[in-house]
Protein backbone atom coordinates (compact mmCIF):
# COMPACT_ATOMS: atom_id res chain seq x y z
CA UNK A 1 0.00 0.00 0.00
CA UNK A 2 1.27 3.64 -0.85
CA UNK A 3 0.97 6.62 0.85
CA UNK A 4 -0.08 9.90 -1.14
CA UNK A 5 2.53 12.03 -2.36
CA UNK A 6 2.93 15.26 -0.31
CA UNK A 7 3.96 18.50 -2.85
CA UNK A 8 6.31 20.48 -1.04
CA UNK A 9 7.48 24.00 -2.19
CA UNK A 10 11.10 24.97 -2.67
CA UNK A 11 12.02 28.55 -3.46
CA UNK A 12 15.70 28.85 -5.46
CA UNK A 13 17.75 31.97 -5.03
CA UNK A 14 20.08 32.85 -7.26
CA UNK A 15 22.77 35.54 -6.52
CA UNK A 16 24.09 36.65 -9.58
CA UNK A 17 27.04 37.98 -8.57
CA UNK A 18 29.21 34.62 -8.25
CA UNK A 19 26.22 32.61 -9.54
CA UNK A 20 25.65 31.25 -6.35
CA UNK A 21 22.25 28.82 -5.77
CA UNK A 22 20.21 28.08 -2.78
CA UNK A 23 16.96 26.54 -1.76
CA UNK A 24 14.97 27.60 0.82
CA UNK A 25 11.38 26.17 1.84
CA UNK A 26 9.82 29.55 2.25
CA UNK A 27 10.53 33.21 1.44
CA UNK A 28 11.01 34.04 4.76
CA UNK A 29 13.92 31.78 5.57
CA UNK A 30 15.90 33.44 2.78
CA UNK A 31 15.81 36.94 5.13
CA UNK A 32 17.63 34.90 8.06
CA UNK A 33 20.74 34.06 5.67
CA UNK A 34 20.61 37.48 3.67
CA UNK A 35 19.95 40.73 4.20
CA UNK A 36 17.53 42.76 2.56
CA UNK A 37 20.55 44.50 1.34
CA UNK A 38 21.78 41.40 -0.08
CA UNK A 39 18.75 40.36 -1.67
CA UNK A 40 17.83 43.89 -3.24
CA UNK A 41 14.37 43.89 -1.85
CA UNK A 42 12.70 44.26 1.94
CA UNK A 43 10.87 40.90 2.74
CA UNK A 44 7.22 42.42 2.60
CA UNK A 45 8.02 43.44 -0.93
CA UNK A 46 8.65 40.10 -1.89
CA UNK A 47 5.58 38.74 -0.19
CA UNK A 48 3.45 41.14 -1.73
CA UNK A 49 4.64 40.06 -5.26
CA UNK A 50 3.80 36.60 -5.24
CA UNK A 51 6.25 34.34 -6.51
CA UNK A 52 5.30 31.17 -8.43
CA UNK A 53 6.50 28.80 -11.00
CA UNK A 54 5.84 30.90 -14.01
CA UNK A 55 6.66 34.09 -12.09
CA UNK A 56 10.09 34.50 -10.64
CA UNK A 57 11.29 37.72 -8.97
CA UNK A 58 14.34 39.21 -10.68
CA UNK A 59 16.03 42.38 -9.81
CA UNK A 60 20.35 42.93 -10.38
CA UNK A 61 21.31 40.95 -7.69
CA UNK A 62 19.42 37.85 -7.72
CA UNK A 63 16.40 36.17 -9.51
CA UNK A 64 14.22 33.80 -6.83
CA UNK A 65 11.91 30.88 -8.10
CA UNK A 66 9.53 28.76 -7.05
CA UNK A 67 9.23 25.31 -7.84
CA UNK A 68 8.13 22.09 -6.29
CA UNK A 69 10.28 19.28 -4.41
CA UNK A 70 8.95 16.10 -6.47
CA UNK A 71 9.42 13.33 -4.07
CA UNK A 72 8.72 9.54 -4.44
CA UNK A 73 5.44 7.35 -2.97
CA UNK A 74 6.26 5.79 0.36
CA UNK A 75 5.49 2.53 0.49
CA UNK A 76 3.89 0.89 3.32
CA UNK A 77 6.03 -1.94 5.08
CA UNK A 78 3.31 -5.18 5.47
CA UNK A 79 3.37 -7.30 8.75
Amino acid sequence: MSTPKQTKKVIHLTIKDGDQHSYYGSVACIFEHFSEDEIGIKYRSLRNYVISETHPYENQKVIIRQGRLLTKEKKEKME
